[in-house]
């Protein structure tokens, strides 16, 4: 492997994990992918790459984990972490657990390779003043909730003050990716 051209995936979905891998090696990355946490172990133990792509949501698990065992490894890589459903406090524990970007899906090759390619924040960011909706605030802190227990439902449900299974038809409406 070219070790600054070296890419690990971590993406559950096998479709798209097939389809970034082909997409990066026609740019010339040497690409290795993984479908969960187990995998990117056994990985790692062969190759610490230059850049990590991560899917936020890993089957039951989530790709922090994997975002702080790729960062361990090498706190110089260059880590993407890709997710169906943005939530402000996953992008805060992304961006302190090591990774460089945070990117809403759908994302193509180019917009995970030009987040590799950026380094500082873009001040020329437009604010909005569209206020966030209560379903919105409701989507962040139970988001936020599931990143502290470790997205484990019951006791997310219990700090929420929730019924657990009110909190799973609210997670069945918004699936996360």
């Amino acid at each position: 492997m070219k070790s600054d051209r070296s890419l690990f995936v971590v993406e559950d979905d096998v479709t798209f994990a097939r389809t970034l891998k082909r997409s990066f090696e026609k740019r010339d990355y040497d690409v290795v992918v993984s479908h969960d946490r187990e995998a990117l172990l056994v990985a790692l133990e062969k190759t610490v790459p230059a850049y990590a792509v991560v899917d936020l949501k890993l089957g039951a698990g989530s790709g922090l984990e994997c975002v702080k065992l790729l960062s361990a490894r090498n706190p110089s890589m260059r880590i993407v972490v890709l997710t169906g459903f943005a939530s402000i406090a996953t992008a805060v524990e992304a961006i302190k657990l090591g990774a460089c970007h945070y990117l809403a899906k759908p994302a193509n090759t180019d917009d995970i390779e030009a987040a590799f390619g950026r380094a500082e924040g873009d001040v020329s960011v437009p604010l909005t003043s569209r206020p966030t909706s209560i379903k919105n605030l409701e989507w962040e802190r139970i988001h936020e909730t599931l990143v502290e227990t470790g997205f484990n439902i019951s006791e997310t449900a219990r700090r929420l003050g929730l019924h657990r299974r009110t909190l799973a038809r609210k997670l069945e409406k918004r699936v996360v990716q």
